[in-house]
């Protein structure tokens, strides 16, 4: 995992940098990385510019946390930069500590770096520690502790537990984090388009545009789902940014293009949207397996597109 010299696109990932980070602790997880030579990047554009330049064969990158959401930055890449999709999916537990320079005391915190999600989600410790502490903005969770050393514009750094073992810095306290329980989703990015066979336990992401000033259009694309059974685990708006009052929607599904009712799902979206972006079904990280009514299972659908086949073809049968 090394930097090696001229390493091959295929047998490289990317990632946001330095090593420490939780986007790291994600790419751990992902057996075909083991051994393959991992390039630390300083954001998301980056990462995924190596992805489409073919500098790497995929990224690593952050596309929603359980306390702020989604990832405003890895949504809006991912619905302009074409030709990419999401293979995998991988989930990583956040909590942070404060960790200075050796011999720095707790009272003497003036001001903290920190990357700014990790600071919303220990804003609330830091008020009722330091109340009266500056913050100053870092590229990442890792950069926050190293600036330390760089600059010394900062008392204390907001950073991962696991910051000790690259940095020699005191740690003033740890479980900072406001939520205990807060998660981070991360994706896997390539060029692949190969789809990862359905397992049950799938995912399927996508970028849909709503018609332009069509009363009721976002209840037409909800009905794209609610109608053919399919949950939502994620909607999102962002801003399609050429005018005011125009969206796109980031949507996650439980459940595979492969089974028929997300592909049907899809071809209603299809026919109603002027653009939808399909991001990739793959496997679910918690592997929680989709639930839906029987009405819905995939010889339903199969049995009801025979059935009109027969009618167009003039088969005899039972009208």
């Amino acid at each position: 995992m090394t930097d090696a010299a001229a390493p091959r696109p295929d047998e490289t990932y990317s990632y946001l940098g330095p090593a420490g980070t939780f986007t790291e602790a994600a790419l751990k997880q992902v057996p075909e990385a083991a051994g393959k030579h991992w390039r630390s990047v300083n954001n998301v554009g980056e990462a995924l510019a190596d992805v489409v330049e073919g500098r790497s064969t995929a990224a690593m990158i952050a596309i929603e946390n359980s306390v702020d959401g989604g990832v405003s930055a890895t949504q809006d890449a991912l619905a302009t930069v074409p030709g990419l999709r999401i293979v995998g999916e991988y989930l990583v537990p956040v909590n942070f500590v404060l960790v200075a320079r050796p011999g720095t005391r707790l009272d003497e915190v003036r001001v903290v770096n920190a990357h700014p999600v990790a600071y919303a989600q220990s804003r609330a410790w830091l008020e009722r520690q330091l109340p009266d502490h500056a913050h100053l903005p870092a590229t990442s969770n890792v950069q926050a502790a190293a600036s330390l050393f760089e600059n010394g514009l900062a008392d204390a750094a907001v950073a991962p537990p696991g910051i000790v073992d690259h940095l020699d810095v005191d740690v003033l306290a740890e479980g900072i984090g406001d939520n205990p329980k807060a998660m981070t989703r991360f994706v896997l990015v390539s060029r692949s388009r190969r789809i990862p066979g359905r397992t049950g336990a799938d995912k399927t992401s996508l970028i849909v545009e709503l018609p332009d000033d069509e009363p009721g259009s976002l209840l037409a694309m909800l009905e794209q789902f609610s109608t053919r059974g399919v949950n939502m685990s994620l909607l999102q708006s962002r801003p399609i940014g050429d005018e005011m009052g125009r969206y796109r929607f980031v949507v996650d599904l439980e459940g595979h293009v492969e089974d028929e009712r997300v592909a049907d799902a899809l071809l209603g979206l299809r026919r109603f949207s002027p653009k939808v972006i399909f991001l990739g079904s793959y496997p679910r990280a918690d592997r929680r397996e989709a639930q839906y009514h029987s009405k819905y299972e995939d010889d339903i659908f199969i049995e009801a597109r025979d059935w009109l086949r027969g009618i167009l073809s003039g088969e005899p049968g039972e009208d």
